[in-house]
């Protein structure tokens, strides 16, 4: 068959993959930052096509996000299955703290957090003969920087072993995001160079002891797209290796989409991509089309990949920014009742406001609002950052109803424009976001009158311009001495 990358499409950076023996079937985490639940779990029987299935870190006491900015928080996390038990192995990058969790049960409940006394970041574990290794990028015991590792013991993470430097990669930048694997008579450890941006790169090097010394590839880097154009796909990089059921070998790895192969711009935040791999005669692991992902490969099977085009604002999709009251929402089969608080969306705390990550360029975002009480604003929103984000409000004061447009770029703060509408609880109104690769367009329908409120740029919501690791989320949201209720909100992509 013939699959397309993304494989998963939309803001689920860092992909880490294991396989369960028990289940039959592939599992995946990714990095979720200052959004909440934490870490977004998915699974698949093929690894083309993936249903997300829940999150990891599902509880306050799990994962400090109070005060996070935007693109802090959680980390590049490591997710592996020994003995039966599932391992998460994640950085809070804003406190500094290594942590896993574990649980018997995939579908059910985690551990709490278990502390390794081990600094840097994009921890990953290797169980090898008994042994547990933890494996972070940073600085050793004795001050030496680049991939460092120690043997800790599973039940209580204590170390075993001082931190160790066993690589400084292969002369890249931000040397991040190592895997290390035991194939055979090697260990192969795997790392990102380059930063995760234009220069992003895989690449590899190999010991006969975990320890090292370790060589590096004659082939560095073994995947990258830099230097490509023109090709919509950049920044591959940050990628975990699995085998399939079959005896294939593949790399889930991040990767982004451009808005338009001649501008380098991406809006939809860092996606996940499978690459097929192999082990060389020489046995070193080469991957790609001679080492560049691809927008489609071919893999071996007869089934179909299937894509969801709607989406409803499930629990499974929802995000919330840092760790919300959940006082303020009510989840019902057709609709979403949210009530303001002081909190908006430029501030670094947890407004009101629950969305899920635009998955492609193209969509329609249309939610109904049926009540409103008191005085304040609720609305949609295209939401990159506290400085970055576009919304389409309703807006009730003294003078009556309101539709308003307002873009925040880079922290400047403009209504772009204000219509009179009137009063929403006697006639339900429909807000409407429509989306492309270059402009976010925004309406509002009242009875049979459409009112186009204005638009906005992709690019200005890109990583290019915010300087953020996240994507864009599309989102309900209310401020102020407001209640508000949204009938059947969704997003259709095409």
């Amino acid at each position: 068959m013939i699959y397309k990358n993304p494989v998963i499409k939309g803001f689920f950076p860092d992909p880490s993959v294991c396989y369960s023996e028990t289940h039959k079937k592939y599992f995946l985490v990714s990095s979720t930052f200052q959004y909440f639940p934490g870490v977004a779990l998915f699974e698949s029987g093929d690894l083309v096509n993936w249903m997300q299935i829940g999150y990891v870190l599902t509880r306050k006491e799990q994962v400090e996000l109070e005060g996070v900015n935007s693109s802090g928080g959680v980390f590049a996390p490591t997710i592996r299955c020994h003995g039966g038990r599932f391992y998460m192995v994640t950085n809070n990058n804003t406190t500094n703290r290594n942590f896993y969790v574990y649980t018997d049960d995939i579908y059910g409940k985690w551990s709490d957090p278990v502390t390794v006394d081990q600094g840097g970041i994009d921890p990953s574990f290797l169980f090898d003969g008994g042994k547990v290794y933890f494996i972070s990028n940073g600085t050793d015991d004795s001050g030496k920087e680049g991939i460092i590792q120690c043997e800790i013991d599973i039940e209580s993470g204590r170390k075993l072993t001082e931190s160790k430097c066993i690589w400084n990669g292969s002369g890249g930048r931000y040397l991040e995001s190592p895997h290390m694997y035991h194939i055979g008579e090697y260990y192969y450890l795997m790392a990102a160079e380059g930063g995760t941006e234009y220069g992003h790169m895989i690449t590899l090097a190999r010991s006969e002891s975990p320890w090292g010394p370790f060589e590096n590839s004659p082939r560095q880097p073994i995947l990258t797209n830099r230097d490509k154009a023109p090709c919509i796909i950049q920044g591959i990089g940050h990628g975990d290796l699995i085998q399939d059921k079959q005896g294939g070998w593949h790399i889930v790895c991040l990767g982004f989409r451009q808005i338009h192969p001649w501008m380098p711009y991406h809006n939809l935040g860092r996606e996940v991509f499978l690459v097929p791999a192999s082990i060389t005669g020489d046995r070193w692991i080469a991957a790609g089309n001679n080492g560049v992902c691809d927008e489609s490969f071919e893999m071996p099977g007869d089934f179909a990949q299937q894509s969801n085009k709607l989406y409803t604002f499930e629990e499974v999709d929802r995000r919330f920014l840092r760790i919300p009251d959940m006082d303020n929402y009510s989840f019902y089969d057709d609709a979403i009742r949210l009530t303001g608080c002081e909190k908006t969306l430029d501030d670094v705390a947890s407004p009101t406001f629950v969305g899920m990550h635009q998955r492609d360029f193209v969509f329609e975002m249309r939610a109904s609002v049926t009540a409103f009480e008191g005085t304040g604003e609720a609305g949609i929103t295209a939401f990159m950052c506290e400085d970055e984000h576009y919304e389409a409000a309703i807006v009730k004061d003294e003078g009556g109803f309101s539709a308003i447009l307002r873009l925040n770029i880079g922290g400047i703060k403009h209504i772009e424009n204000t219509v009179k509408i009137g009063d929403v609880s006697k006639m339900p109104t429909e807000l409407i976001l429509q989306g492309n690769n270059y402009l976010y367009s925004f309406a509002v329908r009242q009875g049979d009158i459409l009112t186009e409120l204005g638009s906005g740029k992709t690019k200005y919501l890109s990583s290019e311009v915010s300087s953020g690791f996240t994507g864009t989320v599309l989102a309900l949201y209310a401020v102020g001495n407001v209640t508000a209720q949204f009938e059947r909100p969704f997003v259709k992509y095409e």
